[in-house]
């Protein structure tokens, strides 16, 4: 499997939303969070984003574009990935614990990693934990379907 990750910039916002929207459209569908589902955002918004001087956007590629990923730095060696996605057809190959590991080594000043994930994809939350990512404890319920969980991996 050849995996690369290519950082992305604003002539890549299309992409990224075209692929974001494709990746989590299913998971809207079943949840019904209109607010907070990433297929619901517009290109805008991931162009603000990519804007900011705290984040990188690394579009995934196998050959061709097979997701995204971002990093968002925070303070004292934090960072963030929010959101990480692989397209359906690309999905369950491999693609996205590669693609933490390729991760982990460009941010290798990192001290802890940060994410959140449906609680009720269970395939999610089993990648996370495989990865060496802990709950925090923390959860927040969307509606009556969906309850986001909050995961963190500490390296030291």
């Amino acid at each position: 499997m050849v995996l690369s990750l290519f950082k992305a910039g604003l002539n890549e916002a299309s992409m990224i939303h075209e692929m974001q929207i494709k990746a989590f459209m299913p998971l809207l569908n079943k949840y019904q969070d209109y607010e907070t589902s990433p297929a619901n955002e517009t290109v805008e918004r991931i162009i603000d984003r990519l804007k900011q001087s705290v984040t990188d956007y690394y579009i995934i590629n196998s050959n061709v574009p097979v997701g995204a990923i971002r990093i968002v730095r925070k303070e004292n060696s934090t960072f963030r990935v929010s959101p990480v996605f692989i397209l359906p057809e690309h999905q369950r190959k491999g693609f996205a614990k590669k693609v933490f590991s390729m991760i982990e080594d460009i941010y290798n000043d990192a001290v802890v990693w940060e994410l959140d994930t449906i609680l009720q994809e269970q395939g999610n939350c089993y990648l996370y934990e495989k990865l060496g990512y802990q709950k925090t404890g923390e959860i927040k319920e969307i509606n009556e379907k969906m309850t986001i969980v909050y995961y963190e991996k500490r390296l030291i």
